[in-house]
């Protein structure tokens, strides 16, 4: 028995490295069966608890990465002036949820051309009412901005296009600190105008001054992924800032201007741009 024993070792022995290395060879391919999805949705069927990696079937992921996005935009809940802009959003993302963000707003004067209906109706109708009149109505415009925020994308989904066709988005909530610089315009009534020699009642005040004022910005946005470099970007936020109320020039009293009291103004911004990240996005484990 002893010599049978000792054959079977000696038989064994020139094996066992060809087994262990086996062993190593097939220890990561079982790692990756345990954690391939089929893996964890068949344990899932059979009851067993199985964690969640968000992150893992996630079409277009940013941590680490930069993002440029060039925008064009306007502000809608301005009453009395169109203010079409431009800018540009770049953003660090420390991870898939947080990132830190600058963005540059410019907002060109349009003059005459941007003045609304609004405004030259209250201008017409302030002459018609009295032609010796010196009415004029404050006109407030964005010429340009520079905002910092923090960004958080707390919703990451997808959208199941015609056919087989899947749309990735994330929508994330913008909060920071900006300084605002504002045109404090002004349109009174056209002299070509009151002689009848223009239809156009309102004559802008060529020497406007600017204002700069701290604002908070409070916003909202969806990123349209389009491929793992690129994505669609929609934006709006709202930049508050506390300045004087509007100047009528016809606050009299006992002979003297009254005092103007602090009122919050709202601009309102929304956009869409187009946003490339940096660098190239790495590789994932499976393609889904």
């Amino acid at each position: 028995m002893h010599h049978l024993a000792g054959r079977l070792m000696r038989t064994l022995l020139p094996l066992l490295p060809g087994v262990v290395a086996t062993a190593l060879a097939l220890a990561p391919v079982r790692a990756q069966a345990e954690d391939h999805p089929a893996t964890a949705a068949l344990d899932e069927l059979r009851g067993k608890e199985v964690p969640k990696n968000v992150i893992q079937n996630r079409f277009f992921l940013k941590t680490n990465r930069f993002e440029i996005a060039p925008m064009v935009g306007y502000v809608p809940n301005n009453a009395f002036v169109s203010i079409p802009l431009g800018g540009a959003y770049l953003a660090y993302h420390f991870s898939e949820g947080f990132a830190v963000e600058g963005t540059v707003i410019y907002a060109p004067n349009t003059g005459d051309a941007g003045v609304k209906n609004l405004t030259k109706t209250l201008v017409a109708i302030a002459y018609e009412g009295n032609s010796e009149t010196n009415f004029q109505q404050p006109l407030d415009r964005l010429q340009l901005g520079a905002v910092f925020d923090a960004r958080w994308s707390p919703v990451y989904g997808k959208i199941n296009l015609i056919g087989e066709g899947v749309l990735n988005f994330d929508v994330y909530g913008t909060a920071g600190l900006g300084l605002l610089l504002i045109t404090k315009d002004a349109a009174g009534v056209n002299p070509d105008y009151a002689s009848g020699a223009s239809d156009n009642p309102v004559l802008l005040d060529p020497n406007a001054p600017t204002a700069s004022n701290l604002a908070v910005n409070l916003g909202v946005g969806f990123d349209f992924f389009l491929s793992q470099t690129v994505a669609l970007k929609l934006d709006a936020r709202s930049l508050l800032y506390v300045a004087k109320e509007p100047d009528y020039k016809n606050r009299l009293q006992n002979g003297e201007l009254e005092p103007l009291d602090n009122r919050l103004y709202n601009t309102f911004v929304t956009s869409v741009g187009v946003s490339i990240f940096v660098p190239k996005m790495k590789p994932r484990i499976y393609n889904f």
